[in-house]
C-alpha cells in the first residue's frame, strides 16, 4: 500500500480553531487563567449544541495576537506533516473581533502566522471567513468587509445550525457575488437536501461544505453534478456529530457513485482526533478505496480549490507521480 502521507493534497474544509494542538491549548488556557477544554478526540457529541459549546470554550483561549499567530504557524507545520502543500483554512474572524473588542487583530495575526508557515513549512494557504447562521446581519457585513480588504481571503460563507435559514442574508450574498467574492456555505450536514439547494440559490455558493444529504433529491444531484459543484466531505466529523452512525454508514461511496465531485477533508481535526492523511487511511480501510480512488479525490480537491494555477499544476503533477510510483 502506498504511503498516504506522501500523497500530495489540498485541504479545503478545516476550521483553524479546531486544529489547535492539545499541548498548545493547555498552555493558552493556563496563560489566560481559563480551564482547559476537554479532550474530545475519539468521542461522539450528544448533538450540535454540545459541539458548539465545546467550540466556545476553545475559542475563548485565543486572546492575544500571539495566540492567533501561534496556532496559524502550528497549523501549517501539521499540514506539511500530512502531505498538504495547499490549504484553505476557515476562520471566524468577525466573531473573534466582537468577542475581544479588537478590530482587525484576529485576522491580521492569523495571516501573519500563515505567512510564516509558508516560509517555514512550504504550505501555501488562503482563508475562508465563516459566519454563524444564528448571528446577525451586521456581523456578516463585517465578514464581507474583511474579505474585500484582504486578498488572502478566498471566500466567505455561513456555518452552524442549519435550522436557521439563509433568507435574512440573501441581499448580502447577492452583493458579495456581484463584487466577485466567492461564497462557500455549510449545508446538507445536519439538514436535508433543501439546505443545499438554498445554499446554491439564495447563497450563490460555488462549493458546498459537507452536502452529504443531497442524495435524497435526484434532481438536485443531477444539477450539482452538471455544474461541477464540489462537496467538501468530512467523514470523521460527520460521525462525531452524529450525522452518520458509523464511518461504514457514511454516504461517501454513494456520493462518488452518483458522479458528484467529492473532496476529502477533516473539518475539525483536533476536536475529533484525526488528520487529513489519517482521513484518507480511514476511507481506504473502511470502504476499500483504491489508490486511484484516493488520488482522484486528491485531484478533485486541487481542481476545486482557489489555489493559483501554478500551485495546482505542481499538486496535479505530484499526484500523478505518487500514483505511478
Amino acid at each position: 500500500m502506498r504511503d498516504l502521507t506522501g500523497l500530495p493534497k489540498a485541504h479545503l474544509h478545516v476550521h483553524l480553531e479546531s486544529t489547535i494542538r492539545r499541548a498548545t491549548l493547555a498552555e493558552l488556557a493556563a496563560s489566560h487563567g481559563l480551564p482547559v477544554p476537554a479532550d474530545t478526540a475519539g468521542r461522539r457529541f450528544a448533538g450540535f449544541r454540545e459541539f458548539g459549546d465545546h467550540g466556545t470554550l476553545v475559542r475563548a483561549c485565543l486572546v492575544t495576537a500571539a495566540d492567533f499567530r501561534r496556532v496559524a504557524v502550528e497549523f501549517c507545520a501539521d499540514e506539511a506533516a500530512n502531505g498538504v502543500s495547499y490549504a484553505e483554512v476557515t476562520v471566524t474572524a468577525a466573531a473573534h473581533e466582537a468577542r475581544l473588542g479588537a478590530t482587525g487583530m484576529p485576522l491580521a495575526a492569523v495571516l501573519d502566522g500563515l505567512a510564516e508557515g509558508l516560509d517555514r513549512y512550504g504550505v501555501a494557504t488562503r482563508v475562508i471567513l465563516d459566519h454563524s447562521r444564528r448571528r446577525d446581519h451586521d456581523r456578516l457585513r463585517r465578514t464581507l468587509d474583511l474579505a474585500r480588504r484582504h486578498p488572502e481571503v478566498a471566500a466567505i460563507g455561513v456555518a452552524g445550525d442549519e435550522s436557521y435559514p439563509l433568507a435574512p442574508f440573501a441581499p448580502l450574498f447577492a452583493e458579495a457575488h456581484d463584487a466577485g467574492v466567492r461564497l462557500v456555505h455549510h449545508a446538507g450536514e445536519t439538514a436535508g437536501a433543501d439546505s443545499v439547494r438554498e445554499a446554491l440559490t439564495l447563497g450563490h455558493a460555488d462549493r458546498i461544505g459537507h452536502g452529504i444529504t443531497i442524495l435524497a433529491d435526484t434532481d438536485l444531484v443531477a444539477e450539482v453534478r452538471g455544474r461541477g459543484v464540489a462537496l467538501e466531505v468530512c467523514p470523521s466529523s460527520n460521525v462525531a456529530l452524529g450525522v452518520a452512525d458509523t464511518l461504514a454508514d457514511h454516504p461517501l461511496p454513494r456520493l462518488r457513485a452518483a458522479g458528484l465531485t467529492v473532496t476529502l477533508n477533516t473539518d475539525i481535526p483536533a476536536t475529533v482526533g484525526t488528520t487529513l492523511a489519517g482521513e484518507y487511511v480511514r476511507v481506504r480501510d473502511t470502504f476499500g478505496a483504491t489508490d486511484a480512488d484516493l488520488a482522484g479525490m486528491a485531484r478533485a480537491a486541487v481542481d476545486a480549490s482557489y489555489a493559483p494555477e501554478d500551485r495546482k499544476a505542481l499538486l496535479r503533477k505530484g499526484i500523478v507521480g505518487w500514483l505511478a510510483d
